[in-house]
């Protein structure tokens, strides 16, 4: 079967070549042409025309052409789904809708810009989507960063929901405690938004119920409060200076340090030193 549309593609019009080559017909034809030409050779080729107004393949109202192939041919394999709102948010540029949707534009533009031939352009785009298909399908909830101690935290909060019907306190609280404990001294870095994100859970359901059982404390503030412990015991049994202090008990810099620091003593780190200083030499004397 043939398919016809403007020349010069960069997201709709690459998007469903491959969808259609991939999902639709593999022997798929894909023309393009200039616009004002596109429904004069659609008829001398006997070719369905596609991401041009006023045909059936198109745009309606905020979803893309993309959108409507996936409708008309009930594709229901969930990672076209999810590439479908990808494609969308960058076709219409809405970028907010799908966080890789500016990333995909990006990648489209530049094709665009460095590959002057349309079918030579396809090409690298049926690479481009194919591996956008892979993520999809099997990766997407991967996380580059992500640490076995990441993992093991999610773990731990899968069987939380597991056990969140059941009375008195779960299991995972002492399990948290012991971890969190284990991990101050590697610049600690996790977030409860990005935990409820991989557990496709509302963060703010997983910090309502993290409170219960950590003195009513968020995720974030428990972390912070743990930090300044941390740091205070350095701070009683090292000669650290107050930035290496500040490093290793997980601050981005010393003024955020300074800052926490004194919300949670009242004192900042160095008026904090001095006086314990004072109190040890008042020991000894």
């Amino acid at each position: 079967m043939k398919w016809i549309t403007r020349e010069h593609p960069k997201i709709d019009r690459i998007a469903c070549p491959w969808l259609i080559r991939r999902f639709i017909d593999k022997e798929a034809e894909i023309i393009y042409v200039p616009f004002h030409e596109v429904k004069t050779k659609a008829a001398e080729l006997n070719a369905t025309p596609f991401d041009i107004p006023d045909v059936e393949f198109t745009h309606y109202e905020d979803r893309c052409t993309f959108d409507y192939f996936v409708e008309k041919y009930n594709i229901t394999d969930p990672a076209i789904l999810t590439i479908a709102v990808i494609v969308r948010g960058a076709d219409t540029d809405r970028l907010d809708i799908a966080s890789q949707s500016s990333g995909l534009w990006a990648i489209s533009a530049g094709l665009a810009h460095n590959i002057k031939d349309d079918h030579q352009l396809l090409e690298a785009g049926m690479v481009i989507y194919d591996a956008l298909y892979s993520w999809a399908k099997h990766l997407q909830h991967q996380r580059h960063t992500q640490s076995p101690f990441e993992n093991l935290l999610m773990d731990i909060y899968q069987q939380f929901l597991k056990e969140k019907g059941t009375k008195g306190k779960p299991a995972w609280v002492k399990q948290i405690k012991e971890i969190i404990q284990d991990q101050l001294d590697a610049n600690l870095t996790l977030s409860l938004k990005d935990i409820s994100k991989n557990l496709d859970v509302h963060p703010s359901y997983l910090s309502r119920e993290f409170s219960k059982y950590f003195d009513d404390l968020s995720f974030g503030e428990h972390i912070r409060k743990m930090r300044i412990e941390r740091a205070i015991q350095l701070m009683h049994s090292t000669e650290y200076a107050l930035t290496e202090i500040a490093y290793l008990t997980g601050f981005s810099d010393q003024s955020h340090f300074s800052r926490i620091f004194k919300t949670h003593t009242g004192k900042s780190p160095s008026i904090f030193r001095k006086n314990l200083l004072k109190s040890k030499l008042n020991t000894k004397s």
